[in-house]
């Protein structure tokens, strides 16, 4: 019988977590929490933690390592968090805090209990995600145990065919793609979780990665499955085309999600041997609503609705989904809908393939009266292999905008100018680039111009580079 889970220093059966987490639920029952919150790497004791506390009605609030400390203080105090548990070199954040020792799954965690006050929450309420949005203020999406299982269960359904045995996690547990398309369904499919050290596949931080020691972890584990976030899947690809490799035979599946990724990246990687499908989802509607699978897909696109969810396109053309909503958001006492406005323009074609065109509120209209997804013009430049990031501007403008980032630092400006020409030719005239500048610092949460899962933040890019924009180059 193939084991439950390896985290690199053993091998876990099903029985085995089974105990863990009955162990873990006793301790949790024991010092009655209420809410969990958790900031730990990927490994065998978040498995275990995630899981007791559903068994025992506990609220879990996983905290992304990547929050800054503000971002977590806020989210520890609007969830009403009793039970704070954390690695030991994490603990060192809050050096005012009663830490205990604690074991979880063999491992020795830091606990400390908070003298909490409860906050109201939808009934029902099993896991809190807090997405930092594009405010930098993290806003808290209640999910019930429902949700959670629709979702599951829907993923489970949808892959039974690629007969996946082995999924290795290359994204934090603590975001909510992960923890339920990475964590809740292969366990509900009995495949084996490949859970390392985040820094073992090559994601430190919520934006460095390193390909390289992702195709080393590719190549040892050889796992059937496993999901990137767009930025990621195209350093890899940019790695097998720099060392003539190609990616293992093994893969079955790279579901990518979080962001566009466009045509051109996804054909790039499967003439690399990477089997990348688009995905589209929101934590308010409990993680994946669509993905692309090999034999049924249609690159562009972000694949058919899943068995768990419905969607459809309002009369103004953005999407909204239904099936596997959230509660509601933390402090906002308003009743959720029973189809929720995603934001996002998008269409369904013929054959029940879900194109997303961008986000509603930040729709473009040039001086000439042409509306413009900015989305759909950065994804064209993402397309080209010098390309890492792309921000599109134009509102009351005569012609669009773009502040480049390259896929390499030291890449000479004419790759970049080929890579607008390039986007250019694919675009009609009023959605084309007329003016762009090199970035002056990577779109990440660092230099403040991205999200943690990797949105621009776009009025940070603007203001950085507003007098660059004015002299830009002339494409």
């Amino acid at each position: 019988m193939r084991p439950a889970l390896r985290d690199g220093r053993r091998a876990w059966s099903a029985a085995d977590l089974d105990a863990a987490v009955a162990e873990a639920g006793a301790a949790l029952r024991a010092g009655g929490t209420r809410v969990l919150a958790t900031v730990l790497d990927n490994g065998a004791a978040f498995v275990v933690l995630d899981e007791a506390a559903r068994a025992q009605s506990v609220v879990h609030v996983p905290l992304p390592l990547f929050f800054t400390p503000a971002q977590m203080q806020h989210a520890l105090q609007a969830a009403g968090v009793d039970t704070l548990m954390a690695a030991a070199p994490l603990a060192a954040r809050w050096p005012g805090l009663p830490w205990a020792p604690v074991a979880v799954a063999g491992e020795t965690l830091m606990q400390a209990r908070l003298p909490a006050v409860p906050v109201p929450m939808p009934a029902g309420t099993v896991k809190i995600t807090f997405t930092s949005g594009t405010t930098g203020t993290p806003k808290g999406v209640c999910l019930s145990g429902a949700a959670l299982d629709a979702v599951a269960d829907g993923l489970v359904t949808a892959m039974a065919p690629l007969g996946i045995e082995r999924h290795l996690n290359a994204l934090p547990f603590a975001v909510l793609l992960e923890n339920i398309a990475g964590l809740m369904a292969p366990r509900r499919h009995g495949a084996t979780l490949l859970t390392l050290p985040l820094g073992q596949v090559g994601l430190s931080g919520s934006s460095s990665f390193d390909a390289a020691r992702l195709q080393a972890a590719v190549d040892a584990l050889q796992p059937h499955s496993l999901i990137l976030l767009p930025q990621m899947l195209r350093a890899w690809c940019g790695h097998l085309m720099q060392t003539g490799q190609r990616a293992p035979a093994c893969l079955k599946l790279v579901a990518v999600g979080g962001a566009a990724v466009g045509a051109p990246l996804i054909q790039a990687a499967q003439a690399l041997g990477i089997p990348a499908c688009e995905g589209y989802g929101l934590s308010e509607g409990a993680s994946v609503q669509t993905l692309n699978l090999p034999g049924a897909q249609r690159p562009g696109s972000a694949g058919r609705v899943l068995p768990h969810a419905r969607m459809r396109v309002s009369d103004d053309g953005e999407l909204q989904i239904s099936g596997s909503l959230f509660s509601g958001y933390l402090g906002d006492a308003a009743e959720v809908p029973e189809w929720w406005p995603t934001g996002d323009l998008g269409r369904i074609d013929e054959e029940g393939f879900v194109h997303v065109l961008g986000r509603r509120k930040n729709l473009l209209i040039t001086s000439y009266g042409r509306n413009v997804s900015p989305e759909w013009v950065e994804t064209a430049l993402r397309g080209h292999p010098a390309v890492a990031q792309a921000v599109v501007f134009g509102e009351g403008q005569p012609a669009l905008s773009a502040v480049l980032w390259p896929l390499q630092p030291d890449a000479p400006d004419d790759r970049l100018e080929a890579a607008v020409a390039a986007a250019n030719e694919t675009l009609p005239d009023y959605a084309r680039i007329a003016r762009w500048t090199r970035g002056r610092a990577a779109f990440d949460t660092a230099s403040g111009l991205a999200t943690a899962n990797g949105r621009p933040q776009r009025g940070a890019i603007a203001q950085l580079h507003a007098d660059a924009l004015e002299t830009a180059t002339l494409a």
